[in-house]
Order: C-alpha cells, then structure tokens, then sequence
C-alpha cells in the first residue's frame, strides 16, 4: 500500500518526538514534513533538537537532515507535502485554536495533541476505543469550516487514559453514578526529564495546573453523543478528581472509587467485562492497536508504573487491586502510559483510525 505523508506541527517539543520516533516506524506513515517555530525553522531537524533529544532511542537517520519550516509562516509548504498532519506546538491556546483551523481550511486534517479544541462543539475528541463513532460529527465541521478535506480531530487529556477505559465497558451494562480518581503523574507530561527539572527527584507536587477540571469534564464529552453536527455532552457519571505530579518519568497512575446505581456487577463479572472487551481498533486491527486493550494484574502490587507502562508497546491499560471499599461501592488501580496511549500513540491510534474509514485520504 501508498503510505501516507505526514506532517508534524510542533515537531521538536517531547510530544513531537515521541511522534517522530512512532512514525519512523510505522507501517502505514512516512514523515515527510517537520515545523516547529521561528527560532527553529531553516535549521535542520537534528540541529534544532541539538542537546535536547529526549527519547530513549537515537534520532531515525531520515529526519536527521529535514529542513524545519515555520508552523505559521510556511503553511502551504507544510500541506502542499503531506495528506495530514499531528499537531503537538507550544502555544497561546488561542493561538493553537487559530492555527489548527488555518491547516483545515487549507484543505489539511489535523489531529491534535492539544487541549484547545478539545470544547469546540463539532471537533470529535477521541479515545478509538470508546468513542469512535463521534467521527461522524466532521461532516458537520467540514460544513462549518468550508472544507472538503480539511478537519480537526484531538485526543483527550492523558490523565483520564486509564479511568475512561476501565470505567466504559462497565458503563454498557451498568450505569456508574459517582467515581473519584487521584491520578499520580510522571514528569514526563510536563515535558520534562530529571535532567531539565531536578526538583522533581524524590519529590510529590500536589498541583498541576488545570488538570483536575480536565480530568472532571472531559470524560463527559468522551461520553457524549452527536446530533445536529456537534456532540452533546453526557451529564453522567459525577466525577471528582485531585491530580498529584510524582517522581516517575513516565506513566500516569490512579486510584480510582467508583459507585453504581442500585444494581451493580459482582468482582468477577467486572474482571471478566474488562477481560472481554474490544474496541474497534482492535476489530479493525489497526498497527497501534494492542491486542489485549485492558489487562487485569491479579498481584496485590501491581500494576506498577516501572513495570508495566509500558506493556503492549504502550497502548495498553493496567489494572488491578479491584476491591469492595467502604464508601463507594469499589475501588481499583489503573495506569497508563502517558506520552504513548496518553499523548502521541493515543493520536497516532486516532490517525489510523481517520485513515481505516476513509476520513483521512492519500491525495
């Protein structure tokens, strides 16, 4: 098969190397575009990351000498090159706002990594494994936007990628009234190492800006459904969240509460929904996709981020010490890796999905 062309807006931050990284191998994409900002753009790719490689690989010898371009002065050098592009730049959320739908009207899909369309009401935000239906919505946006091609699709905030998960399967049979889940968070999502933040070393911060509403409201949306060109958001489960940055680099962990309505699942039927269940990823057998979507550890320690963050190439999500609790009705542990299921994987998922059903074309 023609592999697609791609492009990365936003190349040489964390998240657009992880993107680097996954699409130089990747069975489906070919990079063949890299942008970044001004103080960036003419360099070389390997020049404009000098000193500042942060993943755990060697930098793919086919981006070393790519000419970085303006994300927002060389547009139509960008779109002119590839079939769609990831966004993952370092902006005003305003300004992220207006440039992701400069690239759609430019006849461009976009599918981002940021927050700041992830509340505009005909942007689908996806989970595939969830919400793959939400994709519908893009004819409405395309009519909004005057585009044929052109669109905008994001991922949702890395720190629901482990709850959102768990609780969905459950929610098929079972209505969910009340969770609370305290996420602890590596470093990492921040856009850091231990080397670029030393503070963090045997240190827990009990703040991350903004993210606690994140994790509250956008399962709501996730959970929502499309009518009239845009997603109306659920009204339920009520979620509380309190997020905590730890000294781990990467993976996102939760402890998470959660009651049902009057009739709920025993233990073994929840292990056995969480066992069972597939998404269309999986149906589709997409390349990122993992095999196994949750897995159940049944080790009174585990999951545990060093361990199993990790497992299924990252896109997988860990479970375990499920429990009756004595407030709620039970309570369990989740994680997830955050820069690959939670940030450049989740959307590279999301982009292979675009591609299977033919909202993303080659051109």
């Amino acid at each position: 098969m023609r592999k697609y062309k791609v492009g990365i807006i936003g190349a040489t931050g964390m998240v657009g190397q992880r993107f680097v990284e996954l699409i130089n191998i990747h069975p489906w994409f070919e990079l063949s575009s890299v942008a970044a900002s001004s103080r960036s753009a003419g360099k070389t790719y390997e020049e404009a990351v000098s000193g500042r490689w942060m993943m755990s690989t060697p930098m793919p010898k086919s981006v070393k000498n790519l000419t970085v371009l303006s994300a927002e002065s060389d547009i139509s050098k960008v779109t002119d090159s590839v079939d769609f592009v990831f966004s993952a730049v370092d902006m005003k959320k305003e300004e992220i706002k207006a440039l992701e739908e400069v690239y759609a009207k430019a006849e461009c899909p976009v599918v981002s990594n940021n927050s700041a369309h992830r509340w505009t009401e005909d942007v689908p935000m996806i989970i595939p494994e969830i919400n793959p239906e939400h994709l519908e919505v893009i004819s409405g946006q395309r009519k909004r936007l005057g585009t044929k091609r052109g669109f905008i699709a994001v991922k949702s905030n890395c720190s629901i990628q482990s709850y959102v998960p768990a609780f969905h399967p459950l929610m098929q049979e079972y209505k969910i009234t009340n969770a609370l889940a305290c996420t602890y968070q590596a470093i990492s999502g921040a856009g850091k190492t231990f080397e670029t933040w030393p503070e963090m070393v045997e240190n827990v911060i009990p703040f991350i800006g903004g993210e606690e509403e994140k994790s509250e409201k956008e399962p709501l949306k996730i959970w929502g459904t499309v009518a009239d060109d845009k997603i109306i958001t659920a009204t339920s489960p009520a979620i509380t969240t309190q997020c905590i940055r730890v000294a781990a680099l990467d993976g996102h962990m939760a402890a998470v509460f959660m009651s049902f309505d009057n009739d709920k699942p025993r233990i073994e039927e929840i292990k056995d929904i969480w066992k069972n269940y597939k998404g269309l990823p999986q149906e589709l057998k997409l390349p990122s996709a993992p095999k196994q979507f949750l897995h159940y550890f049944e080790e009174d320690n585990r999951p545990q981020t060093k361990l199993d963050c990790n497992l299924e190439n990252g896109m997988a999500i860990s479970l375990g010490r499920l429990r009756q609790d004595t407030q709620y009705d039970y309570k369990f542990i989740c994680l997830s890796h955050n820069t690959l299921r939670g940030a450049a994987g989740g959307a590279m998922l999301t982009a292979e999905l675009l591609c299977a059903q033919d909202y993303i074309q080659c051109k």
